[in-house]
C-alpha cells in the first residue's frame, strides 16, 4: 500500500512541474526560405476609439495656429511631454468614425491609413492655405494602446509609444509571463470592421517571428493562458511540487498509524 502511494505521488511530482522548455522564448532554428517574399505588414486602418496625433506646420505659423487644437498640457505645437497629456491634445475617433478639427470641422477617417488621412487634411487645408506657404502635415497613431490579461506579472490597458509593437514588446511591456503562463497558447482577440478575430501564437517558437500576427494592432486584447499546473495547486518548481507532495504523503502516513492505533 506504501509502495503503491509513493508510485502515486512520485507520478504526481513528475507532472506537476513546469518543464523548463515550456519557459524558454524562441526556440528553434529559423525555417530557412530560398524565395524572398514581401513582408505582411499591411497598412492599420483606424477604427472608432483610436488616437491620432496631427501635426500641422507651414513657414506663416500664425495662419497654421487656427488649425490646432489647443494642446491643453503640450509644447503648442501638437506634440505633447507626456503620455497622459496626448489625450487632450490628439484626436480621438468617435462613434461615427469622425474627427473634429479646428476651422476644418469634422473629418471622417474610419477605414483610412494615417497616410490617406493625412492627404484628406492636406486637401483641405490647401482652401485656406497658398501652396507657397510650405504646408507640412504629418498624422500617426498616438502609441499603440493594447490590453493584456491572464497569467502576466502586470495586467492591464498598456501604450506603447512606436509606430509598430511586437507581441514580445507587448508582453516585455507587461513584466513578462508567470511560470504558469501557457507561452505555448498566447491568444490575440482582436475587432476589425470584419469582426472579432481571434489568434493564437506559441512564443516558445522561433518562427512566430514570420506569423502574420507576430505585431499587433492597436486596442488587441491579449490573453495569457494558464497551465495546467496552475489548476492542480501542486507548485511551480521541483522544489515546490516535492514540498507539497512530501506534506501529502507525510498527512496520510499520519492518517494511516492513527487509523491502526484506534
Amino acid at each position: 500500500m506504501k509502495n503503491f502511494t509513493l508510485l502515486i505521488l512520485l507520478t504526481i511530482l513528475f507532472f506537476s512541474c513546469v518543464p523548463n522548455k515550456d519557459l524558454i522564448y524562441l526556440q528553434g532554428e529559423p525555417a530557412q526560405k530560398n524565395n524572398i517574399s514581401r513582408i505582411n505588414d499591411i497598412p492599420y486602418k483606424l477604427q472608432v476609439d483610436d488616437m491620432i496625433n496631427i501635426d500641422i506646420k507651414s513657414s506663416d505659423e500664425d495662419l497654421v495656429n487656427i488649425f490646432k487644437k489647443s494642446t491643453g498640457g503640450g509644447n503648442g505645437n501638437g506634440q505633447s511631454f507626456s503620455g497622459g497629456s496626448n489625450y487632450f491634445s490628439d484626436y480621438s475617433v468617435d462613434s461615427y468614425g469622425n474627427i473634429r478639427m479646428p476651422t476644418l470641422g469634422e473629418i471622417n477617417v474610419l477605414g483610412y491609413t494615417t497616410l490617406e488621412v493625412r492627404k484628406k487634411i492636406e486637401n483641405d487645408l490647401k482652401k485656406y492655405i497658398k501652396s507657397k506657404e510650405n504646408l507640412f502635415v504629418d498624422v500617426k497613431l498616438s502609441g499603440i494602446k493594447y490590453t493584456i490579461i491572464g497569467e502576466i506579472n502586470s495586467p492591464g490597458p498598456k501604450i506603447i509609444f512606436q509606430n509598430k509593437v511586437s507581441i514580445i514588446d507587448a508582453i516585455a511591456n507587461s513584466g513578462d509571463i508567470t511560470t504558469v503562463g501557457n507561452r505555448k497558447e498566447v491568444e490575440i482577440i482582436r475587432k476589425s470592421i470584419n469582426g472579432i478575430e481571434k489568434f493564437t501564437v506559441d512564443l516558445t517558437d522561433i518562427n512566430v517571428l514570420n506569423s502574420d500576427v507576430f505585431y499587433i494592432k492597436p486596442n488587441d486584447y491579449i490573453n495569457v493562458r494558464a497551465l495546467k499546473q496552475k489548476s492542480w495547486g501542486t507548485g511551480t518548481t521541483g522544489l515546490q511540487s516535492f514540498t507539497t507532495i512530501i506534506s501529502i504523503f507525510t498527512l496520510i502516513t499520519s492518517t494511516i498509524v492513527i487509523a491502526r492505533n484506534l
